[in-house]
């Protein structure tokens, strides 16, 4: 084998499985195609969810000073992320060439194998590993390894290489998106409508403004490459009567409302991440924020299959864990685009759900929805914690007298055993898994609030931060452990 994995696509979703498969201790090419990256930002933040993804590989002090905001929209209708109390908001000012930055260094620190210039054109999967065709500036090659992950975007080659369906619903309308600068406009908020379609622009710093416009009614077209500006400002001017032609575009960049989502994350030993999974309306920026997580999810689990500790069948539990999430983001970013890009005729949902949106709980509903904090994985039993599929709380706990929390005690990627009632007897059940679960006896900070782990003996957190298993309950430690992180070492 020339590497464990060959992952296709150096965006977000790429740059972090890569630095997950190295925590992973799994050798790692990533291919590609574009000699450098391209320095544009279609991104520009990221969601609670995927501050408490980056804060547990201790990421977060390398973006620098960023905003933490509690302002959100749902198809341009005010959200407020202070519902939630006690997490992280979502993060504003980042540009996206920022978020690959962060993560190429990371990756490459790790030890990952970047190589750009280099594009995928050929794949074959047989059957024990998978054979890649590859072009780049040292002519044609091959690699082998034993396994390939497709990020590398909606247009991607692995998934059509792979024979991987792609269903969904073709595009109705194309948005322009444009960083330009001098033009001198006022701010034009996301729920800010005007007639015939969608214009919003927002400074975004040093002079530079993000638009953003899209006609109803105007069929979208297939692109080969970025319109250009004169097409961008031809519409800005058609739905606000402004004049943005004596702007100076940085870049421009279009996108449609199409929806699809890959009939399966895996085919053998091909998987699927990111946009290469699963594309739509970037209503709410939810695209970087999935892939991400997607790639969170993954990398543990192809670390441990090519460790050969892991059960037989965790790598399925990718698509049968990440598919759900990817289509709930589907359907809620197509409902995002009815309510917000429709007519006159969507006028009265509008005013119902701003109605609705008044109401607390549904805030929090939809707050959950759009920055992830309603997943939860696996077959949950009426009878377990509440914890039990879902990502561990940032709660403060003391381990040997020191203030921590779960979140730092995921560093190095492991899992963590937490005995949170004694745990000799669990400390001794651990030891079989030393080499992948670290044992943590810890207790709660009683005066650190509502307790999310409350009636919690002991919790298996996952190297992704998920809860595998809360006691008491009906299996023991032991049989959890060996449910997720395969027999223990003899």
């Amino acid at each position: 084998m020339d590497t464990g994995v060959v992952v296709v696509g150096a965006g977000p979703t790429g740059l972090m499985l890569a630095g997950e498969l190295r925590l992973a201790g799994a050798d790692v090419i990533l291919l590609e195609r574009l000699p450098e990256p391209t320095g544009q930002s279609r991104g520009l933040g990221f969601t609670a969810r995927t501050m408490e993804v980056f804060d547990q590989r201790g990421l977060l002090p390398r973006f620098g000073a960023f905003h933490a905001s509690t302002a959100g929209h749902f198809g341009g209708l005010p959200l407020d992320f202070g519902v939630l109390d006690g997490i992280h908001f979502q993060a504003n000012g980042i540009p996206q060439w920022r978020t690959e930055r962060v993560l190429a260094e990371w990756a490459t620190e790790l030890g990952a194998d970047i190589r750009r210039g280099t594009g995928l054109t050929a794949l074959t999967d047989h059957g024990d590993h998978v054979e890649v065709a590859t072009e780049g500036p040292g002519g044609a090659g091959t690699l082998r390894a034993a396994f390939v992950v497709g990020c590398d975007g909606g247009q991607s080659t692995v998934r059509e290489l792979a024979g991987i369906a792609f269903p969904g619903s073709a595009a109705t309308m194309e948005m322009f998106l444009a960083d330009i600068e001098g033009a001198g406009l006022p701010p034009r908020p996301i729920g800010q409508r005007v007639p015939g379609g969608m214009a919003m622009n927002a400074p975004i710093g040093d002079g530079i403004d993000r638009v953003i416009v899209c006609e109803r009614g105007t069929a979208p077209k297939r692109r080969a490459e970025a319109p250009p500006f004169a097409e961008v400002a031809a519409a800005w001017r058609r739905l606000t009567g402004e004049d943005i032609t004596g702007a100076t575009p940085l870049w421009t960049s279009s996108f449609t409302d199409s929806a699809r989502q890959a009939e399966r994350y895996r085919r053998g030993r091909v998987f699927l991440a990111g946009d290469a999974a699963h594309v739509h309306l970037p209503a709410g920026g939810q695209g970087l924020n999935v892939g991400v997580q997607d790639a969170v999810n993954l990398g543990w689990k192809l670390g441990a299959a090519l460790r050969r500790d892991s059960p037989v069948d965790l790598l399925d539990t990718y698509h049968d864990e990440r598919h759900p999430v990817g289509a709930r983001v589907l359907m809620n970013t197509q409902a995002q685009g009815l309510v917000y890009l429709g007519g006159t005729e969507v006028d009265p949902l509008r005013t119902v759900l701003a109605e609705l949106m008044a109401f607390d709980e549904v805030n929090r509903h939809l707050v959950a929805m759009v920055s992830g904090m309603e997943i939860r994985y696996g077959d949950v039993a009426e009878d377990d914690h509440p914890l039990v599929g879902r990502r561990v709380p940032p709660v403060e706990l003391v381990v040997e007298g020191r203030a921590t929390d779960p979140v730092a005690l995921l560093r190095d990627a492991k899992g963590v055993l937490l005995g949170l009632a004694g745990g000799d007897k669990l400390a001794r059940v651990a030891e079989g898994w030393a080499d992948r679960v670290t044992f943590v006896r810890a207790t709660r900070r009683s005066d650190a609030g509502p307790d999310p782990l409350a009636g919690a003996d002991a919790v298996l957190v996952r190297p992704d931060g998920h809860a595998a298993w809360v006691a008491p309950c009906a299996a023991d430690a032991a049989q959890a452990l060996e449910r997720w992180f395969g027999p223990p070492t003899r």
